[in-house]
């Protein structure tokens, strides 16, 4: 009443209405209990299920989508990837280029033929016929020559040009070996990806569904008095945890088949289907056999290899650059007054008519003397670069051996977790279904059936993983060794 009467000073209100205003919150607060008391009574709603789901998410537009989808495998997945791929083609483009370069340093080696056609006009004179440049012989000269030019230089005579295209032609097929190898671990890794997202957003709508019918029979068996309301609400928060673990496989799903998509389509096309053939695993080949394809099938090695090669090369060409250079050009035509083959001279026309056909040569010796050190600066570049190509080689060597080891037993190990964590996931599924018998038989809690639903779903996840992770470890393993 002190409270009451203070209240009603504060509010300038009365006693009176002050007890009308409280009595009437009371019978507010009576209703709601007994309504919650009634809907505990009557038992739960039954929550949205899998195909009710309200997150809808997002698809990229495409020219294909309406179709039938496209059925991929992953050695199709491979061939679409190196169509698409620009690092790919890139380094496809390197390999062509260097091969035409071969060609143009191998037709350096030999001799070029030309045609060469002019006429000179000179300013005539009232008293030389021959015009009044010395260098000519008439007013009006023609030139019709095939010239033939080769030239001697050292990289020519000593085959360091041809040889070093031929070098960098192996090299440049070495890093598309390298370029198509990484781009096969690439394609692999993501359409696994995308198969073993598949699978988990099957074992999660699994989940979804069990969880689905734990929650009907404990509420069943709450109405029939035999479990308590806890069990009920037990079952109700699995569900949900269920029902977001089944919306984030199917985010993780999407966001696969878009990252794979990326890589095999020129343009976006989610309008296709990955084959799942995890189930078909390939045999791993003893270490031996692995170890023999690694030193032979290696691009990595090659590329090591040719490129000190290269570098050997190049020290030979600076070498090469003080030694003299010849050039020899014959020719082969005319040069006369008159465009024709006989014609009179104009310097001496009682001579009569001349043949103008004939040759002369052009020989050229070019011996280097003074340059102020350059020849020598461009001979210790080359060897800096020779003796950096050596101390690469002996890192690839050390590398190769190193990644070879750590390549094959991460395989070794995949391959018999693989086994392990099926026979784990065949435990689970047979423990759920004992736990769920016990249950109904009241020999088991709720928690009991909770914890074996869960080890179901982490088990069978497990094993899709451990099948991805042996797939894409031979893929890995591939890269040093080739294919097997």
């Amino acid at each position: 009443m002190v409270y009451l009467s203070r209240l009603s000073g504060r509010l300038k209100l009365s006693p009176r209405k002050i007890r009308r205003h409280a009595s009437g919150a009371v019978s507010l607060l009576l209703l709601v209990s007994m309504a919650a008391i009634v809907g505990r009574a009557q038992g739960q709603p039954a929550p949205a299920t899998p195909q009710e789901s309200t997150v809808e998410l997002m698809h990229p537009p495409g020219p294909d989508q309406s179709g039938a989808p496209v059925t991929v495998t992953l050695k199709d997945a491979i061939e679409r990837a190196q169509k698409n791929d620009a690092q790919f083609l890139a380094a496809t483009t390197d390999a062509k280029d260097a091969h035409e370069d071969r060609v143009q340093a191998k037709a350096a080696l030999l001799p070029s033929l030309s045609t060469r056609l002019e006429y000179l006009g000179t300013e005539g004179d009232a008293i030389l016929p021959t015009g009044r440049f010395v260098t000519n012989d008439g007013v009006h000269v023609y030139r019709f020559w095939g010239v033939i030019h080769q030239d001697l230089s050292p990289t020519t005579y000593l085959g360091t040009a041809y040889r070093r295209s031929g070098v960098a032609e192996a090299l440049a097929k070495a890093k598309l070996e390298i370029a198509q190898r990484g781009l096969t671990a690439t394609v692999t890794k993501n359409y696994y990806a995308l198969v073993v997202s598949q699978r988990k957003y099957a074992t999660a709508q699994a989940s979804l569904q069990q969880a689905q019918n734990f929650l009907d029979i404990s509420n069943a068996t709450e109405r029939a008095g035999q479990a308590p309301h806890s069990d009920v609400i037990k079952a109700q928060i699995q569900f949900e945890t269920q029902t977001q673990a089944f919306e984030e496989a199917k985010l993780s799903m999407e966001e696969a088949r878009l990252s794979l998509a990326v890589i095999l389509f020129p343009t976006l096309n989610e309008n296709y289907t990955a084959v799942d053939d995890l189930d078909s695993p390939r045999a791993l080949p003893p270490f031996e056999d692995i170890k023999t394809m690694a030193e032979h099938e290696n691009p990595d090695l090659r590329v090591a290899l040719q490129s000190q090669a290269e570098a050997n090369l190049d020290v030979r060409a600076a070498k090469g650059a003080f030694l003299p250079t010849v050039s020899v050009d014959p020719v082969y035509g005319i040069e006369a007054n008159e465009f024709a083959l006989r014609s009179l001279v104009a310097a001496d026309p009682a001579r009569g008519t001349q043949n103008n056909l004939g040759y002369f040569i052009t020989a050229t010796l070019t011996m280097p003397v003074w340059d102020w050190g350059a020849l020598r600066s461009k001979l210790r570049q080359a060897e800096y670069r020779q003796q950096q190509s050596r101390v690469e080689l002996s890192q690839t060597q050390r590398l190769l051996v190193s990644n070879l080891y750590a390549a094959y037993n991460e395989a070794i190990t995949a391959q018999a977790a693989v086994e392990r964590l099926r026979r784990t996931a065949d435990l689970a599924t047979e423990s759920l279904r004992l736990v769920n018998l016990r249950y109904q038989g009241g020999a088991a809690t709720v928690l009991d059936v909770v914890d074996a639903q869960n080890t179901l779903t982490t088990a069978r996840n497990a094993y899709d993983d451990a099948q991805v992770r042996y797939r894409v470890a031979l893929s890995q393993l591939q890269t040093l060794t080739g294919t097997f």
